[in-house]
């Protein structure tokens, strides 16, 4: 899960909860990262078409679709975020050991499984359920 997967999600909840023209400053500030990070992610929503944006000086982002048909597997897809990343392979392909030369493949056989699995998962979470969670069950922090 990478810090744009997340910056996306925020982005689209609070796009939806203020049904509004919003800037990447004010996105920004309320994700608590910079704008220039807020925009790269945008644009990767924009180009997904699941938000639209408005230029000039009043510009900015705005989410008119239906938040229960927006799903995290979409905001997963549009952003390129895989939820478990292979970082590091153990092991030597060319040693002798049955192990050395083993491991990766395995590890590498779990990453896919879990990704599938956590792929589903999103699948079944929408930005209105994430909505509802913070605005409606009043989710303790």
């Amino acid at each position: 899960m990478t810090g744009e997967f997340i910056i996306a999600i925020h982005a689209l909840v609070f796009l939806n909860h203020r049904k509004e023209i919003l800037s990447s400053e004010r996105l920004a500030e309320n994700i608590c990262t910079n704008s220039a990070r807020v925009r790269k992610v945008m644009s990767q929503l924009k180009k997904a078409g699941l938000v639209k944006s408005k230029e000039g000086a009043v510009g900015g982002y705005y989410f008119d679709g239906d938040p229960d048909q927006i799903n995290l597997a979409m905001i997963s897809k549009a952003v390129a975020d895989k939820p478990i990343a292979k970082v590091w392979r153990s092991g030597n392909q060319k040693d002798l050991c049955l192990l050395a030369i083993s491991m990766s493949t395995i590890v590498d056989n779990l990453v896919e499984e879990l990704n599938v699995l956590c792929e589903k998962r999103y699948e079944e979470i929408t930005v209105g359920d994430i909505s509802r969670d913070i605005f409606e069950r009043k989710v303790q922090h």
